[in-house]
C-alpha cells in the first residue's frame, strides 16, 4: 500500500505545471540488479545503467596495471523500497562502505559512509560508479567487454571548464596513456599520479559535474560527487564522476555525498542546483 501511494504521489506531482507553465518530467524509478543500478522513467528513451560500484581503487594508479589498483569487494543489498536502497560493500582489506540511495522526482541522492573497523590503515582512495549513457544519448548501450571504445556519443557529453559547459571531445584531447582510449580529467586537489590509467587531459575541471544531453536534446543527465577524485569518459559509452575517500586510517570513518540529476535541458538551472546541493563548492 505504501509503495502504491508513493508511486501515485510521484506520478501526480510530475504532471503539475511548473512556474513557466510547462510540465516537469515523469517520475523516476530505480532498481538494483546485482551491482547494476537501473534508473528509468517514461520520458527516458532507455534506462540509465550504473555499475555501482565498479571498483574501489588504490593511489599510484595513473601509470600502473589496473589489477594492481583495484581493491576487490563484495556487495550486499541491505534493504530496498521504491524510494530508497541501502547497500553495503565489504572490501577485502576489511573496510565497510554503506550506501543510502534516495530517489527524488528528478534526481538520486547518494549518502556514503566508509568505515575502517580494522587495526590497519586502508589504501582505498576512490571508487568508481560507472554510468552507461548510450541509450540516453541515442546510441546502443555498449557490451560489457567492447572491442573498441565508441566515440559516437561524445558530442552529446560535457564537463565544465573555466565555469563554462564544454562539449567533448575537449580541446586538447589526450591520446596517450597506460591504457587507451578514453579521457581523464584530474581536479587540482588530486595528485595526477592517482587517477584512472587512461589518457590524462591537461585541462582542469571547474567542478565535479559531468553529463550529457538526451537524444532529443530535451533532457540532461549529470552526476557529481563531493569530494570527487576525477572526471572520466570511458570505453562503455560511460561517464564518471568518481568519488574520493583519500585513504582511511584504522578505526576512522569518512562520508561522501553524490547526485544523479535527470532534468530538463536548462544548464543555468543545473548549475544553480549543483551549487545548492554542494554549497562548499
Amino acid at each position: 500500500m505504501r509503495l502504491f501511494v508513493f508511486t501515485l504521489l510521484l506520478f501526480l506531482s510530475a504532471r503539475l505545471p511548473s512556474a513557466c507553465g510547462q510540465t516537469v518530467a515523469s517520475p523516476l524509478f530505480m532498481q538494483l540488479k546485482g551491482r547494476e543500478l537501473l534508473v528509468s522513467g517514461a520520458h527516458l528513451r532507455a534506462p540509465i545503467r550504473v555499475f555501482y560500484i565498479e571498483a574501489y581503487c588504490r593511489p599510484g594508479s595513473t601509470n600502473r596495471d589496473w589489477e594492481k589498483t583495484v581493491i576487490r569487494h563484495k556487495t550486499e543489498l541491505i534493504s530496498e523500497s521504491a524510494a530508497m536502497l541501502k547497500i553495503r560493500d565489504t572490501l577485502t582489506d576489511g573496510v565497510v562502505v554503506e550506501h543510502v540511495i534516495t530517489l527524488g522526482a528528478d534526481a538520486l541522492d547518494f549518502q556514503v559512509t566508509a568505515t575502517n573497523p580494522t587495526k590497519t590503515d586502508s589504501e582505498v582512495h576512490w571508487a568508481q560508479p560507472c554510468v552507461q549513457v548510450g541509450g540516453f544519448t541515442g546510441f546502443p548501450d555498449s557490451e560489457l567487454f567492447p572491442k573498441g571504445s565508441p566515440v559516437d556519443y561524445l558530442p552529446k557529453c560535457f564537463i565544465f571548464l573555466d565555469g563554462k559547459l564544454t562539449r567533448m571531445p575537449t580541446e586538447p584531447w589526450a591520446t596517450t596513456g597506460f591504457y587507451t582510449p578514453g579521457q581523464e580529467w584530474c581536479p587540482a586537489h588530486v595528485p595526477r599520479e592517482d587517477v584512472n590509467p587512461r589518457p590524462l587531459s591537461t585541462l582542469v575541471p571547474s567542478n565535479g559535474l559531468i553529463g550529457c544531453f538526451s537524444a532529443d536534446d530535451r533532457w540532461i543527465f549529470a552526476t557529481a560527487w563531493e569530494p570527487y577524485q576525477e572526471l572520466f569518459q570511458g570505453i562503455y559509452r560511460c561517464l564518471h564522476s568518481d568519488f574520493r575517500i583519500g585513504g582511511l586510517a584504522a578505526g576512522k570513518k569518512k562520508q561522501v555525498r553524490g547526485k544523479i540529476y535527470i532534468v530538463p535541458n536548462d544548464v543555468p538551472a543545473l548549475l544553480r542546483r549543483h551549487a545548492q546541493d554542494f554549497p562548499e563548492k
